[in-house]
């Protein structure tokens, strides 16, 4: 795990990727985290996904994974989430046991036009770097925080 001012002592090195905006996304991330994470949650719970369950919760452990994609000039975030749903009364999840199991997986968000924001995508049973392979095969990772740091 680097610090931030770490990371920053790397770009100036010149050994980073040539995404403009890459450090100041990162800060600006780091700064209104709490409100992009209540944005998600917001939108995921919204969204009607997975079918016939209700979000009820949204553990955030801090594992975040942040690559930039030279070619489509797109930095993304990929965030740990553990999340708690509870089935929709007369809907098909009614009885499955399952349903109070809490799901482990990848909040995803990306920087456009200078600001950050989720559609409320989460990728399942993929930890950040996973997730963010998996979706962006071609981007370099640039900066990295494990859980609870």
């Amino acid at each position: 795990m680097i610090s931030v001012l770490q990371f920053l002592r790397i770009l100036l090195a010149g050994r980073h990727s040539s995404v403009a905006g890459v450090s100041a996304s990162i800060l600006q991330l780091q700064r209104f985290e709490a409100d992009l994470q209540q944005d998600f949650f917001a939108l995921a719970s919204r969204s009607g996904k997975p079918r016939g369950l209700r979000w009820i919760s949204c553990e955030w452990p801090g594992e975040l994974q942040i690559v930039a994609d030279e070619d489509h000039q797109l930095i993304s975030a990929f965030a740990a989430v553990n999340i708690g749903f509870e089935a929709i009364e007369g809907g098909d999840m009614e009885d499955v046991k399952a349903v109070s199991t809490i799901r482990d997986g990848s909040a995803v968000f990306h920087f456009q036009n200078g600001s950050w924001g989720s559609a409320g995508r989460v990728i399942f049973n993929m930890d950040p770097v996973k997730a963010a392979e998996h979706l962006m095969p071609n981007a370099q990772p640039v900066f990295h925080r494990k859980a609870d740091q």
